[in-house]
Protein backbone atom coordinates (compact mmCIF):
# COMPACT_ATOMS: atom_id res chain seq x y z
CA UNK A 1 0.00 0.00 0.00
CA UNK A 2 1.23 3.64 -1.13
CA UNK A 3 1.18 6.04 1.45
CA UNK A 4 0.33 9.53 0.11
CA UNK A 5 3.55 10.82 -0.05
CA UNK A 6 4.97 7.94 -2.50
CA UNK A 7 1.62 8.22 -4.80
CA UNK A 8 2.30 12.22 -4.89
CA UNK A 9 5.90 12.06 -5.03
CA UNK A 10 5.31 9.31 -8.05
CA UNK A 11 3.10 11.59 -9.99
CA UNK A 12 5.21 14.31 -9.78
CA UNK A 13 8.25 11.67 -10.97
CA UNK A 14 5.65 10.68 -14.08
CA UNK A 15 4.72 14.20 -15.13
CA UNK A 16 8.94 15.32 -15.06
CA UNK A 17 10.11 12.49 -16.58
CA UNK A 18 7.32 12.36 -19.95
CA UNK A 19 8.38 16.34 -20.49
CA UNK A 20 11.95 15.23 -20.20
CA UNK A 21 11.44 12.16 -22.75
CA UNK A 22 9.37 14.51 -25.13
CA UNK A 23 11.89 17.47 -24.76
CA UNK A 24 15.32 16.72 -23.73
CA UNK A 25 16.35 13.38 -24.22
CA UNK A 26 14.52 12.21 -27.59
CA UNK A 27 17.90 10.73 -28.85
CA UNK A 28 17.84 8.23 -26.23
CA UNK A 29 14.20 7.07 -27.14
CA UNK A 30 15.31 6.24 -30.26
CA UNK A 31 12.89 7.42 -32.81
CA UNK A 32 9.57 6.39 -30.46
CA UNK A 33 6.82 8.02 -28.78
CA UNK A 34 7.63 7.22 -24.78
CA UNK A 35 4.70 7.46 -22.64
CA UNK A 36 5.54 7.27 -18.54
CA UNK A 37 2.41 5.13 -17.51
CA UNK A 38 3.13 4.63 -13.51
CA UNK A 39 5.68 5.36 -11.16
CA UNK A 40 6.59 3.86 -8.04
CA UNK A 41 8.44 4.98 -5.55
CA UNK A 42 9.76 2.79 -2.68
CA UNK A 43 8.67 3.54 1.05
CA UNK A 44 11.95 5.54 2.05
CA UNK A 45 11.74 7.42 -1.49
CA UNK A 46 15.28 6.42 -2.50
CA UNK A 47 14.57 4.52 -5.72
CA UNK A 48 11.73 4.72 -8.46
CA UNK A 49 10.21 2.12 -10.95
CA UNK A 50 9.21 3.80 -14.06
CA UNK A 51 7.09 1.92 -15.94
CA UNK A 52 6.60 3.17 -19.63
CA UNK A 53 4.86 2.45 -22.79
CA UNK A 54 6.78 2.97 -26.24
CA UNK A 55 5.06 3.05 -29.97
CA UNK A 56 5.74 1.74 -32.42
CA UNK A 57 6.49 -1.16 -30.31
CA UNK A 58 8.95 -3.18 -32.83
CA UNK A 59 12.09 -3.30 -30.39
CA UNK A 60 11.01 -1.92 -27.26
CA UNK A 61 13.41 -3.80 -25.87
CA UNK A 62 16.67 -1.89 -26.82
CA UNK A 63 15.18 1.24 -25.57
CA UNK A 64 13.91 0.31 -22.34
CA UNK A 65 17.54 -1.08 -21.78
CA UNK A 66 19.38 1.81 -23.31
CA UNK A 67 17.58 4.38 -21.37
CA UNK A 68 18.54 1.94 -18.31
CA UNK A 69 22.03 2.37 -19.30
CA UNK A 70 21.89 6.78 -19.61
CA UNK A 71 19.53 6.39 -16.08
CA UNK A 72 22.06 9.20 -14.50
CA UNK A 73 21.56 11.56 -17.48
CA UNK A 74 17.59 11.13 -17.43
CA UNK A 75 18.37 11.60 -13.37
CA UNK A 76 20.36 14.79 -13.96
CA UNK A 77 17.70 16.39 -16.00
CA UNK A 78 15.12 15.02 -13.42
CA UNK A 79 16.89 16.42 -10.94
CA UNK A 80 17.67 20.33 -12.30
CA UNK A 81 13.80 19.73 -12.42
CA UNK A 82 12.47 18.52 -9.24
CA UNK A 83 15.42 19.23 -7.13
CA UNK A 84 13.69 21.94 -5.10
CA UNK A 85 10.73 19.37 -4.38
CA UNK A 86 12.51 17.09 -3.06
CA UNK A 87 15.22 16.29 -0.94
CA UNK A 88 16.80 13.33 -1.80
CA UNK A 89 16.24 12.36 -6.08
CA UNK A 90 15.38 8.58 -5.79
CA UNK A 91 17.28 6.07 -7.95
CA UNK A 92 15.50 5.27 -10.93
CA UNK A 93 15.05 1.80 -12.95
CA UNK A 94 12.84 1.87 -16.23
CA UNK A 95 10.53 -1.31 -17.37
CA UNK A 96 8.30 -2.00 -20.08
CA UNK A 97 4.53 -1.43 -19.83
CA UNK A 98 2.98 -4.11 -21.50
CA UNK A 99 -0.66 -3.60 -20.70
CA UNK A 100 -1.73 -1.88 -23.63
CA UNK A 101 -0.75 -4.70 -25.55
CA UNK A 102 -2.05 -7.53 -23.14
CA UNK A 103 -5.76 -5.48 -23.16
CA UNK A 104 -5.55 -5.06 -27.34
CA UNK A 105 -5.02 -8.88 -27.33
CA UNK A 106 -7.70 -9.71 -25.04
CA UNK A 107 -9.88 -7.28 -27.10
CA UNK A 108 -9.01 -9.25 -30.38
CA UNK A 109 -9.62 -12.49 -28.86
CA UNK A 110 -12.94 -11.64 -27.76
CA UNK A 111 -13.89 -10.42 -31.40
CA UNK A 112 -13.42 -13.62 -32.52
Amino acid sequence: METQRQSKIGRLIQRELSEIFQRECQPLCGGKMVTVTKVRVSPDLSNAKAYLSLFPTAGTDEVVEGLNKATSQVRFALSKRVGKQLRIMPHLKFFLDDSLDYIDNIDNLLKK
